[in-house]
C-alpha cells in the first residue's frame, strides 16, 4: 500500500470567503474520485487546521501500490477535479508518498 499525502498553500490574494469556498470544491472533487478510481482505497482532505498550520488543506490518501497511484494521476476524473478545482488556487504544493 502506498500512502499520498499532498499540502496545498492557496494563493495569499485570495480573501478568507473566497478560499473556504475552494476548500470546500476541492474537498468535494478530491473525494467524489472515491470508487470511480481503481486502486484508491482511502481518500480524505483535511481544510480546517489549527493554529500554526502553515498549509490550507491536506489530502490524505491511500492506494494498493505505485501503479494503482500513477494511474491516478493520469485518470481523467481526477485531471477534471485538479485542472478545475486546485492547480488555479495553488500557491505551493508538497507531496510525500511513502509505503504502508
Amino acid at each position: 500500500m502506498i500512502r499520498h499525502i499532498v499540502l496545498w498553500k492557496l494563493r495569499e490574494e485570495l480573501g478568507v470567503e473566497e478560499k473556504d469556498r475552494i476548500k470546500a470544491g476541492i474537498k468535494e472533487g478530491l473525494e467524489g474520485l472515491f470508487g470511480k478510481i481503481p486502486g484508491l482505497r482511502e481518500i480524505d482532505v483535511q481544510m480546517k487546521g489549527t493554529d500554526g498550520s502553515t498549509a490550507d488543506l491536506m489530502l490524505d490518501s491511500v492506494f494498493e501500490d505505485l501503479e494503482a497511484l500513477a494511474a491516478y494521476r493520469k485518470h481523467p476524473a481526477h485531471v477534471e477535479v485538479a485542472t478545475a478545482k486546485v492547480r488555479p488556487f495553488v500557491e505551493e504544493r508538497l507531496c510525500l508518498n511513502f509505503e504502508v
